[in-house]
């Protein structure tokens, strides 16, 4: 039987992989949201566009064309910034996916050392049975031939 020692560390290897998945997936719905997010501006920009070209059509001034070009300025700007922020979070989805990979091998290894362990055990166990019926079957052939 393995060491409760390293059952325990088994299973605080374990709850941290765990955790660590938990933080991946969670990066993975931040990056999925901020996604959407951009989405939902580049589409608020293209409609704002068209609204602007059927607008146009029916003749604007220099003062509104002007406010609508700064207003397209401002939504391509918050694009970029949007992607910054898509970018980011990709780089700590990234960690967070690494660490996780890193926590999975260390709790392999330990649940890979408790089964060594086991088999170790159960290899003792079977040679001490073997011993054990050696002794009985050395024992009984000595009997019998004492006994004539």
């Amino acid at each position: 039987m393995a060491s409760k020692q390293l059952i325990l560390v088994a299973r605080f290897e374990k709850e941290k992989e765990q955790k660590a998945a938990q933080l991946y997936q969670m990066a993975q719905q931040q990056v999925a949201q901020q996604r959407q997010k951009l989405s939902s501006l580049q589409q608020y920009r293209l409609d704002y566009l068209r609204q602007i070209q059927l607008n146009a059509k029916g003749g604007v001034g220099a003062k509104a064309y002007h406010q609508h070009l700064t207003f397209v300025g401002q939504l391509e700007k918050a694009c970029q910034q949007q992607l910054n922020v898509i970018s980011k979070a990709t780089l700590a989805a990234d960690q967070r996916k690494r660490a996780w990979l890193e926590q999975q091998k260390r709790r392999k290894a330990v649940d890979l050392l408790l089964e060594k362990k086991a088999q170790d055990a159960t290899a003792k166990a079977n040679r001490a049975e073997q011993a054990m019926m050696d002794e009985f079957a050395m024992q009984r052939h000595f009997r019998a031939h004492h006994a004539k």
